[in-house]
């Protein structure tokens, strides 16, 4: 089943990015327990992201409510099987699979993250992170262009929240996203709240980690809620966002400009009334960006 382009009509939503793909709004993550009060209420939602591993399925229930909810919404496809830093060889019976559902969806695009979640057939079904090494940098990007190259389309990769480092890291983590996205050319998702949470974990400033991305490959942003354990911070998805990450967010607009971004939502999954409230800040802080690309 395929669909026509359903991008927000709205002045403002229509305008190209630097990457050359639209920008959305302001979206949630799909998650089931919302399905019925999506159709019902046709929320003040811009565009919804589904976790592509959900909708891998010949048919039922996942893929019913796909459909139904994409002939209303614009989607983007977001994965955590890709282990793009793998030194296992590339999954293409995945890819393939991915590859047909994103002809299903026609998202807007598909993402994954930059890390590795196994290694000699084995998944940890955990995002662990990179060494930070020119090295590493090559590899990944050797793995990713062969991904875009198979599915057509560039890619993005995620920064991921971490809770240990490497004691051969030459690079500092934006250096080496830089690095990647560089090589392979590919598009970045940059999670504000993973931001906060690594650096509060390793003790570095998050606004040099924004101010060191490459601001023209900066295609969405995740925000999201952690629990702080005092000495550490775990990203857990299953809380409100705290101030100091929308005040992180607000910092990243400012040097980015608008940016299509999205809440996640993982565990203690509130009514959906309760998140588009919570959406409501994300619009009400990149208004004045907003304005200001419309009056430049």
């Amino acid at each position: 089943m395929r669909h026509a382009p359903a991008f927000p009509t709205d002045s403002l939503m229509t305008h190209a990015t630097p990457a050359g793909l639209p920008f959305l709004g302001f979206g949630l993550g799909l998650r089931p327990p919302h399905y019925h009060a999506i159709l019902d209420t046709r929320p003040a939602v811009d565009w919804f992201e589904i976790l592509s591993e959900n909708y891998l399925v010949p048919g039922g229930k996942p893929l019913h409510f796909l459909d139904r909810i994409r002939a209303d919404y614009p989607m983007a496809m977001h994965g955590v099987s890709l282990s793009i830093g793998s030194t296992d060889d590339l999954d293409f019976d995945y890819l393939r699979d991915l590859k047909a559902l994103a002809e299903r969806v026609e998202p807007a695009w598909i993402s994954d993250h930059l890390c590795w979640t196994g290694v000699h057939g084995g998944n940890t079904h955990d995002l662990l992170p990179l060494p930070y090494t020119e090295e590493t940098a090559r590899h990944v990007a050797a793995r990713v262009s062969v991904v875009q190259e198979f599915l057509g389309r560039r890619i993005l990769l995620e920064n991921v929240s971490s809770y240990a480092s490497y004691a051969d890291s030459s690079l500092s983590e934006w250096e080496f996203i830089t690095l990647v996205s560089e090589l392979a050319d590919c598009l970045l998702l940059l999670d504000v709240n993973n931001i906060y949470v690594s650096a509060f974990n390793h003790g570095f400033d998050a606004r040099a980690f924004i101010d060191g991305v490459p601001a023209h490959r900066v295609q969405q942003i995740h925000l999201a809620g952690h629990h702080n354990h005092g000495d550490y911070i775990i990203d857990t998805h299953d809380a409100p966002i705290i101030d100091p990450v929308w005040e992180l967010y607000d910092y990243a607009l400012a040097r980015l400009g608008p940016v299509s971004s999205m809440i996640e939502r993982d565990d203690h999954i509130p009514e959906l009334a309760e998140l588009v409230d919570e959406l409501a800040i994300a619009r009400r802080l990149a208004a004045p960006y907003l304005a200001q690309e419309r009056a430049a």
